[in-house]
């Protein structure tokens, strides 16, 4: 345990720190694997600095900020605080780039839904058999080897992993959970972003840009709104409508001759092959 003195020096060089960096991220350390979160930090090492503390540690270092303070109450009990020089959205791809899979446990919900693929195993025939059989899985033996018969979905999106599925699942090696620190919150000490706007990917921007853009052009068209991008089309519809037009009244006109000639040259040759029979 601290000292009081150790717990002010500890405060103090910390938030020394938050001067020197761009970007602050809270991060809820809740249910984070040591092996995770040490994985993050070595690759992170060089883009990113780890605060970890006490909350109330925490806490005494923000409020030395003011713009800062706010991000006071997003401390869990178990909490990290991120500095790094990456601009928000370049230090969440971070975080989301260091992952770890984890094998299924008892009682615990599917984020998404479970499934195993048909073909050979490398389990040993015996009582690992029953296990997957108990499991729900239809296995058989194939020249010595154990193959699960058909694909299956082990368990639903938002059901719970019972415990025979759990030990099948890991019997098979597979490991069907993700695990990666999501921070709370980012901020560049201007604007603060949240998990909701810092999950926007170029993607999905892109996808939405695109669907807006298709909406708002067909909305355009239908109500004859006329700017850069439906006037080629509005032109192309107005000069079809007009030939059309022309054609139907016999109106003798450039782009019309042509096409009444063209008709009445099929109703000479349609009348034609009736006066020859």
């Amino acid at each position: 345990m601290l000292t009081r003195e150790q717990k002010a020096a500890f405060v103090e060089s910390s938030a020394k720190k938050l001067d020197r960096y761009s970007t602050v991220a809270i991060v809820s350390m809740d249910r984070v694997p040591d092996r995770l979160l040490q994985k993050s930090r070595n690759s992170m090492r060089g883009d990113a600095t780890f605060i970890m503390g006490r909350r109330t540690l925490l806490a005494r270092i923000l409020e030395r900020s003011d713009s800062l303070k706010p991000l006071v109450k997003e401390l869990s009990a178990t909490s990290a605080i991120v500095l790094s020089n990456k601009d928000p959205f370049e230090l969440n791809g971070m975080f989301r780039a260091n992952t770890l899979q984890l094998a299924a446990k008892p009682n615990q919900m599917a984020t998404d839904a479970i499934e195993i693929k048909a073909g050979e195993t490398s389990v040993q025939p015996g009582q690992a058999v029953t296990e997957l059989k108990q499991a729900g899985i239809d296995v058989k033996i194939d020249k010595g080897k154990v193959v699960i018969a058909k694909d299956k979905v082990l368990v639903e999106k938002g059901a719970v992993v019972t415990t025979s599925v759990a030990k099948a699942l890991k019997t098979l090696g597979v490991m069907p959970f993700t695990a990666s620190i999501a921070p709370s919150l980012i901020t560049d000490k201007r604007l603060m972003f949240t998990p909701a706007v810092l999950g926007m990917t170029p993607e999905i921007v892109s996808a939405d840009v695109s669907e807006a853009f298709a909406q708002a052009l067909a909305l355009s068209r239908a109500t004859g709104m006329v700017n850069s991008y439906t006037i080629t089309d509005m032109l192309a519809d107005a000069y079809h409508n007009a030939v059309g037009l022309g054609i139907g009244a016999r109106i003798y006109d450039t782009g019309i001759t042509e096409s009444l000639l063209a008709e009445a040259a099929a109703d000479a040759s349609t009348l034609g092959t009736k006066i020859g029979q």
